[in-house]
């Protein structure tokens, strides 16, 4: 599993865990929806900088975007 897939499959479902869309993820980072989706489905890698952000929104350490689930 590549880490983009990791971080993608991740942020998916850390995502559902706090019940947002990803119109409200998008809205609540500042960041266009379709961003959001594109991440999702691996067709774009995101910065440092936009997972910590990201990671502020979900109230997660930014560290769990690359953690592989067994």
């Amino acid at each position: 599993m590549s880490l983009r897939e990791i971080v993608a499959t991740n942020l998916r479902h850390m995502r559902h865990a706090k019940g947002l869309s990803q119109e409200e993820l998008a809205d609540r980072a500042g960041i266009n929806r379709n961003y959001v989706g594109m991440l999702e489905r691996e067709e774009h890698a995101a910065t440092v900088d936009m997972l910590e952000r990201i990671a502020t929104i979900l109230d997660i350490d930014p560290m769990e975007f690359f953690r592989k689930s067994s």
